[in-house]
């Protein structure tokens, strides 16, 4: 009621010259009778008007709410704490469920691709002669896998950490390792053994990820990749038939140069490599020549085409997958 009483005086002292000084005297004495610890502080701030804001009742700082806090904001962003993975041995932790994955896929296809076994050998098998079983592409296929284990591991990594170039190194010293495991297997087969040269090209490929992603700018530019020429199979899954359908390459991708990202050359990619024919035990024994092939070609950039801004999971895997496959009839090559 005094509130009511105090705007009829406000009222009526509009209706004059202007309010008085004790007809605020008097709106006040009003007001504060009905608002007990939180007074109603009204004042004329010229003739005939007054700042409703100043209605607002005064919170006292100590009854103050605090904001209600929602629940937190899901991202992909992950968590990171830079003090944890610190050191090298911190990082190379960081990939330990992932590293134990790669360990048991290595075993179960070791013990299912393993026939005759015997004790534990040493073979040279030679680089990438005529006279080599497999012309050498199957050393290529060690940098590839040690590579590719170096890829997944830094990315995994680098999730925790949010560094990427201070896990390439812990990536490839972890690949490296999974790929002497296997070389281990390999040292009891009876048609195969422990070879140095393995050894040579898996560093090598764990090698070239450290290069990759420790030079700036040079992760946009250029990929290790497998080629897979289908076959009257589609797709050997092991021996001579299995190497001679992959092929190695690197390839340089026009879009990750600055100046070309909005040029039409930012779909084109330029690539050499490298592939062997005509080494079967058949064709040897028919005279026939095997074949070792550098080539050189211009492939389209399909990441570049479909998938550079995907906003599906689905999308971002393919495309990312493409920084390691190159899909077939994509791209023109010369064979010299």
């Amino acid at each position: 009621m005094a509130l009511i009483a105090a705007m009829s005086v406000a009222a009526r002292a509009n209706e004059g010259a202007g309010p008085t000084t004790e007809t605020l005297d008097a709106i006040s004495v009003m007001a504060n009778a009905d608002s007990g610890d939180a007074p109603i502080r009204l004042a004329a701030a010229s003739a005939g008007s007054f700042d409703l804001a100043e209605l607002t009742p005064a919170q006292d700082a100590a009854s103050a709410v605090a904001p209600i806090a929602g629940p937190p904001v899901d991202t992909d962003e992950p968590a990171t704490d830079p003090d944890r993975y610190r050191s090298l041995g911190g990082r190379i932790g960081a990939a330990k469920w992932e590293t134990l994955g790669l360990f048991a896929y290595i075993t179960a296809t070791q013990a299912y691709w393993t026939d005759d076994t015997e004790s534990f050998h040493f073979k040279d098998e030679g680089w990438f002669g005529r006279n080599t079983n497999n012309l050498g592409i199957d050393k290529l296929t060690h940098a590839f896998n040690a590579y590719l284990f170096a890829e997944f591991l830094g990315a995994r990594i680098a999730r925790k950490t949010g560094d990427r170039a201070a896990a390439a190194l812990p990536a490839a010293i972890l690949s490296t390792g999974l790929q002497l495991y296997g070389e281990i297997w390999d040292g009891h087969k009876s048609d195969s053994g422990f070879s140095y040269q393995d050894i040579v090209f898996n560093t090598a490929g764990a090698a070239f990820s450290v290069l990759r992603h420790s030079v700036p700018g040079l992760e946009e530019k250029l990929d290790f990749r497998l080629l897979v020429r289908p076959n009257s199979e589609v797709y050997s899954f092991k021996g001579k038939r299995h190497y001679e359908q992959q092929h190695f390459l690197l390839s340089l991708e026009l879009a990750g140069f600055r100046k070309l990202k909005t040029s039409p050359l930012r779909f084109v990619e330029l690539q050499a490599g490298y592939r062997g024919k005509n080494f079967f035990a058949a064709d040897r024994a028919a005279g026939i020549r095997p074949k070792r092939d550098i080539f050189f070609g211009v492939a389209l950039n399909i990441k570049e085409l479909f998938f550079k801004n995907s906003r599906s999971r689905l999308g971002r895997v393919i495309g990312s997958g493409l920084n390691y496959f190159q899909l077939p009839y994509t791209g023109v090559y010369d064979y010299y």
